[in-house]
C-alpha cells in the first residue's frame, strides 16, 4: 500500500522532501503557512506596484547566494524542468565574477570570485592581494594562512571533538593579532553568515571559509553564483509546478496549530486553513518548520516519547537576524559583477546590484516601468547602533531602517565617487518578516530568524530521525555535512529525513544521495595523518613526516 507522508513547512526543506518522496512512490501532502512557496528562499512581490499589466516589483527575504561548494541544491535544481534548459532550473544559475569590499576610508577593493581565466582576472587577483587596503600585517596574513591550512588538513574527528567546542575568534588567535585583523575577522563573519566570531563554532566557520578558498582555487567551480531572474520566476514556481504535476498536494495559507502524539507516535497535526481547523493524518510526518517554530510545537507527550527533542528548545535561543531590503532605482548601478561587502557598516551590510544578472527580466517590465536597477541588501547585525539615528535596527521604524541602510552604504560607496544619491530611489521594499506591532512603529519581531551555529551546540542538534517512529526532522538545524543554516543545509536535512523514512518503512527505493564537503585528494593524506594523531591523543601538526 502507498504510504502517506505529511510535511509541515513548505520552504526549501519541505519542497526537497516532497520532491524526493513523490519520486519514490509516496503520497505527499504539504502544509505551508505563507501564501507563497519557498520559505526564506522565496521572492516577494511588493503588492500594488505593478501598473499597465506589469507584475509587481520583486522583493526578497534576502538576496540568493549559491556558493560553489553547494552540491545538494544544484543536484535538485537539475531535476526541475525549465523550458528548453538541458539541466533544468540549474541552468538559471550564473557566475558572479567579482566581489567588491568597501570601507569608510579608502578605495573599493575588487577581488576575484573564481579561478582566473584571463589576463584581466590575473591582474585583479594580484591587485587584491598586494593592494587590499585592509591594513593587515604580514604576521596577520601568515597567521590566517596557517589557520586555513590547519582546517584543510584536520580530520573530521578532530573537527567534531575539538574545533566544534572552540569559538572562531579563539582558534585564529585574534587577540594576539593586529587591530586591523580583529576588525576584519569580526566584519567578515558578520557579513557572510550573520555570526559573531567570538561565539561561532570553529568547525562551522572554518569549514565554510576553507570551502570558499578551495572554490576560488579550483577551475570551473567559483565562489559565487546567482539566479538569472527573480527567485520565484526561475526556481520556486517551476519547482512548485513540477511537484504538483507529479501529485504533491501543496497547500498554502495553512498554519500548523498543534502536533498530536499518543502512545509514543504522531497521530496527526491540527491545521488551520480556509477559516477552519482539521486534523491532518498520515503514516509519517516530517517537520520542516524552522527551529524557533518547532520549539513551540513540542508537547509534553512528544518530549516524553523522545526527551532529546528538548534540545530544540535550547537551539531556538541561538538564532540571529539576517533580512533583506531592496532599493528600486531610477538608474542602473552595476558597481561590480558580484556582491558588495561593506566591512565597516555597523549593520553588517552585503549587497548585490541585481539587474545585471537578469537578461530576460528587464527592470522596465516591472512596477510602473520606471525602475532601471535593483540594489538588494542584507542586514546581518540588528543590535549595533547605526550612523544616522544612533539606534539599532531593532529600535528603528521601517522608514528609519531604509534611511539608515542607505546612509551606511553611502558612507562607503561614495568614497569612490558620487555613486549613491537620494534622488535615485524610486521605491523600496523591506522584508515583511520584520514586523512592526508596537505603537511606536519600531521593530517588534522577526518571523524568520536565522540559526547561528555557536560553539558547543552540535551536541544539541538532532538527527533527521527521532525516537518517535513516525516523526522526522528536515530543517537547517538538523545535523548535516553542510553544518550551516542555509538552503544547502535545509536540502541535505530533507534528504536525510527521506532516507530515514525509507529505512523505517522498509522501502526498497534508492536512497537520496548525500554529498560530502569537497575534499581534494591533495589533502586526503594529511587528514589521514591527522586522524592517526587524533586517535593517539596527539595535537594537529600539519605535517606528514
Amino acid at each position: 500500500m502507498q504510504k502517506k507522508v505529511v510535511i509541515l513547512g513548505g520552504g526549501v526543506a519541505g519542497m526537497t522532501a516532497a520532491h524526493e518522496l513523490i519520486d519514490r512512490g509516496f503520497e505527499v501532502v504539504l502544509y505551508e503557512y505563507k501564501d507563497i512557496a519557498g520559505g526564506k528562499a522565496r521572492s516577494i512581490p511588493k503588492k500594488g506596484t505593478g501598473t499597465d499589466q506589469r507584475p509587481d516589483l520583486p522583493g526578497e527575504h534576502g538576496f540568493r547566494f549559491f556558493p560553489g561548494f553547494y552540491r545538494h541544491v544544484p543536484d535538485t535544481m537539475k531535476r526541475i524542468p525549465f523550458g528548453q534548459n538541458a539541466n533544468g532550473v540549474f541552468d538559471n544559475l550564473v557566475f558572479a565574477t567579482r566581489t567588491a569590499t568597501l570601507r569608510e576610508a579608502g578605495p573599493m577593493v575588487v577581488s576575484l570570485d573564481n579561478f582566473p581565466s584571463n589576463l584581466s582576472d590575473i591582474k585583479v587577483m594580484l591587485r587584491s592581494l598586494f593592494d587590499n587596503n585592509m591594513g593587515l600585517t604580514l604576521s596577520d596574513i601568515d597567521n590566517l594562512v596557517h589557520k586555513t591550512w590547519q582546517i584543510l588538513t584536520s580530520c573530521d574527528e578532530r573537527k567534531d571533538e575539538e574545533y566544534e567546542k572552540i569559538a572562531w575568534w579563539e582558534f585564529v588567535e585574534a587577540d594576539e593579532q593586529s587591530e586591523a585583523f580583529q576588525h576584519f575577522m569580526t566584519a567578515a563573519t558578520r557579513v557572510l553568515v550573520a555570526a559573531k566570531s567570538r561565539e561561532a563554532s570553529t568547525k562551522t566557520i572554518g569549514n565554510v571559509f576553507a570551502q570558499l578558498c578551495l572554490d576560488l582555487m579550483t577551475p570551473g567551480i567559483g565562489d559565487d553564483r546567482l539566479l538569472n531572474g527573480p527567485t520565484n520566476d526561475v526556481w520556486i514556481e517551476p519547482w512548485l509546478h513540477d511537484l504538483r504535476s507529479k501529485g504533491v498536494e501543496y497547500h498554502m495559507n495553512a498554519e500548523v496549530k498543534q502536533i498530536h502524539c499518543e502512545n509514543g507516535v504522531i497521530t496527526g497535526a491540527t491545521i488551520f486553513m480556509n477559516g477552519e481547523e482539521f486534523v491532518a493524518t498520515g503514516d509519517y510526518f516530517i517537520s520542516a518548520l524552522p527551529v524557533e517554530i518547532m520549539a513551540q510545537k513540542l508537547t509534553d507527550e512528544m518530549l516524553l516519547a523522545d526527551p532529546t527533542l528538548y534540545y530544540i528548545k535550547q537551539l531556538a535561543g541561538s538564532v540571529a537576524w539576517m533580512n533583506g531590503i531592496q532599493y528600486f532605482l531610477n538608474e542602473d548601478l552595476p558597481v561590480v559583477h558580484g556582491h558588495l561587502l561593506f566591512m565597516d557598516a555597523p549593520w553588517a551590510l552585503t549587497a548585490v546590484s541585481q539587474a545585471q544578472f537578469w537578461p530576460d527580466f528587464p527592470m522596465r517590465s516591472f512596477g510602473d516601468g520606471q525602475v532601471k536597477g535593483i540594489l538588494s541588501v542584507d542586514v546581518s547585525d540588528w543590535d549595533t547602533p547605526g550612523v544616522l539615528y544612533g539606534k539599532t535596527a531593532m529600535e528603528c521604524t521601517a522608514e528609519e531602517i531604509k534611511n539608515e541602510v542607505w546612509a551606511q552604504m553611502k558612507t562607503s560607496m561614495n568614497q569612490n565617487g558620487d555613486w549613491l544619491r537620494d534622488e535615485m530611489i524610486h521605491d523600496w521594499f523591506l522584508d515583511p518578516d520584520i514586523q512592526f506591532e508596537n505603537p511606536s512603529g519600531q521593530v517588534e519581531t522577526n518571523l524568520e530568524p536565522l540559526l547561528v551555529n555557536k560553539a558547543g551546540t552540535w551536541q544539541l542538534r538532532p538527527d533527521s530521525y527521532t525516537q518517535i517512529p513516525n516523526l522526522f526532522l528536515a530543517s537547517d538545524y538538523v545535523r548535516t555535512n553542510t553544518d550551516l543554516a542555509t538552503m544547502e543545509g535545509a536540502n541535505e536535512a530533507a534528504r536525510r529525513a527521506v532516507n530515514s523514512i525509507l529505512n523505517r518503512s522498509g522501502s526498497d527505493a534508492e536512497p537520496c544521495e548525500i554529498f560530502d564537503l569537497y575534499d581534494p585528494a591533495l589533502f586526503a593524506i594529511f587528514r589521514h595523518h591527522d586522524r592517526t594523531r587524533f586517535n593517539e591523543g596527539l595535537p594537529w601538526d600539519g605535517k606528514l613526516f
